[in-house]
């Protein structure tokens, strides 16, 4: 889909025929713009509980997309299904993040991972994503000092993850 934009311009110009006498013009500029898309969500822990409302909270919200779901459990199966949505989503659960990440990254489409997963494996997927350029929310909880420590230092190289989720993290433990 794209905006389309038009400007109206009078110009004045000399006539050629008659050097002494103006004519006016009007010129219509036209330029065509992408719309921007949706904001492709990826679930990172889609068949947790937390993880089903927050793909229940997706589909209801303008401006994004459930884009990937990501689980050990219910493998292979519609994730729109498993979340007891009446309609699929026709969007398979997987258990590869880096899979998702990569078909995603090459759409150029603006993507971010929401992260449900556990403390032994958050900093590796908020490396992934931000490999491939994706912004990460994580929402563990009891994760350790340590972890937090590491992704705040993730945050300070990458800088495109943002350090408050991290602390807001800590409040919550």
């Amino acid at each position: 889909m794209a905006a389309l934009s038009c400007q109206f311009h009078s110009t004045n110009y000399l006539n050629s025929q008659k050097l002494k006498s103006r004519s006016k013009n009007f010129i219509i500029s036209c330029s065509s713009q992408p719309i921007q898309s949706n904001i492709k969500v990826v679930i990172n822990g889609a068949a947790k509980e937390i993880g089903r409302a927050a793909v229940l909270a997706v589909t209801k919200a303008r401006g994004m997309e459930v884009a990937g779901a990501i689980d050990t459990h219910y493998v292979g199966e519609d994730i729109g299904q498993v979340c007891g949505m009446e309609e699929p989503l026709e969007i398979p659960i997987l258990n590869d993040l880096t899979m998702v990440l990569g078909s995603i990254s090459q759409s150029k489409a603006t993507a971010v991972v929401v992260d449900f997963t556990d403390p032994s494996t958050v900093y590796d997927n908020v490396k992934q994503a931000t490999a491939f350029g994706m912004k990460s929310v994580v929402y563990i909880p009891r994760i350790k000092s340590d972890t937090v420590a590491a992704l705040s230092a993730l945050c300070d190289k990458a800088s495109t993850v943002s350090k408050g989720v991290f602390w807001l993290l800590q409040l919550f433990q």
